[in-house]
């Protein structure tokens, strides 16, 4: 692995990546729109190449010369009126990194998907990387796009291709200056979370999904999916927890699921009225109440992946926040 390109190259992820490897060696070249922020790119030294995973000739540009692909580009929503364009993102664009790997011969593809492609347990105990993709009965886009985008990849192994996939949780942790997992930590610093939901959820940090996925690089194996995740907590035990360690409120109370959806509901109806995206829907909130939780120990057995706690990659999510001056003692700033 001497070469590389990453899509989404500026993202949480993709950044973080592209330090990590950086650090290794390794000609690290990135894939971006025109307009990306580039702010979670730092100083690395990185080539970049402006284009789109939906533009195959640009997408070929930037592949040139390269063994590996890592290709973090996605789009993550909740909201009906995007699933189009994420539709076109997350599957087309896939397709165009599967097929243009193949065209050029790229040693290794390594494909970032996500939990939310693999489907909940419908007995007891945690989900492996076998578990059926059973969320397309609650039609959520995202969970579809994302399971969508696997077999895209899936076909391309059928063909020859050399590719991974990883299947990271929530990310948390530096450089998530979007908030995308680190909502969390701002929502409950800022008080704004002082109620659980029943079930719970997996959160991982940065620094595990980045290892993750260079030991992928070098020893993933073909065709396989693997899943980077942290702990599994429940709701309760997750606020608590963060409210702990940033000074926020102990949950007080449990929220009804049926409740939980009239919220959705109600939310996206305000949005559409005032022709706003609303701050929840009734897709992020589908498979509320249920324990989403998921074993890692495929990726400890075969990558050497190891798991930072929860407790600690808040502590020290929330330290960066503090230091970058997205968080203060007293508000947020956006």
């Amino acid at each position: 692995m001497k070469n590389v390109l990453i899509t989404g190259g500026t993202g949480f992820l993709g950044s973080s990546l592209a330090k990590a490897l950086c650090e290794q060696g390794c000609s690290v070249r990135i894939l971006r729109r025109p307009h990306s922020d580039l702010r979670a790119l730092g100083h690395a030294d990185v080539e970049h190449m402006v284009g789109d995973v939906c533009n195959r000739s640009s997408l070929r540009r930037a592949m040139q010369g390269c063994d590996t692909v890592f290709h973090t580009a996605a789009v993550i929503s909740y909201w009906r009126p995007e699933r189009e364009m994420m539709y076109e993102v997350n599957i087309h664009g896939t397709r165009n990194v599967v097929e243009s790997c193949l065209e050029l011969g790229v040693e290794k593809l390594i494909h970032t998907s996500s939990i939310a492609a693999i489907g909940y347990p419908e007995g007891a105990g945690p989900a492996d990387e076998s578990n059926v993709f059973n969320w397309g009965r609650h039609d959520v886009g995202y969970r579809i796009s994302k399971h969508r985008a696997e077999v895209e990849v899936q076909r391309g192994v059928q063909e020859g291709l050399q590719a991974v996939i990883l299947n990271p949780a929530v990310i948390i942790g530096p450089g998530d200056i979007h908030f995308h997992g680190g909502q969390i930590i701002r929502d409950v610093r800022l008080r704004r979370i002082f109620y659980y939901l029943e079930g719970g959820m997996n959160v991982v940090y940065i620094d595990d999904v980045v290892r993750g996925h260079l030991a992928a690089a070098k020893q993933g194996r073909v065709g396989e999916r693997y899943i980077l995740c942290g702990e599994n907590l429940s709701h309760r035990e997750l606020f608590s927890i963060t409210a702990t360690e940033v000074g926020g409120i102990q949950p007080l109370f449990k929220l009804p699921v049926p409740l939980v959806g009239w919220i959705g509901s109600a939310a996206e109806m305000a949005g559409n009225a005032f022709d706003r995206k609303p701050w929840v829907t009734k897709e992020l909130l589908a498979g509320a109440g249920l324990n989403n939780y998921f074993t890692c120990d495929k990726a400890r057995r075969e990558l050497g992946y190891t798991v930072t706690r929860f407790r600690e990659a808040v502590r020290l999510t929330f330290a960066w926040y503090c230091n970058q001056g997205f968080l203060t003692s007293a508000r947020a700033i956006n």
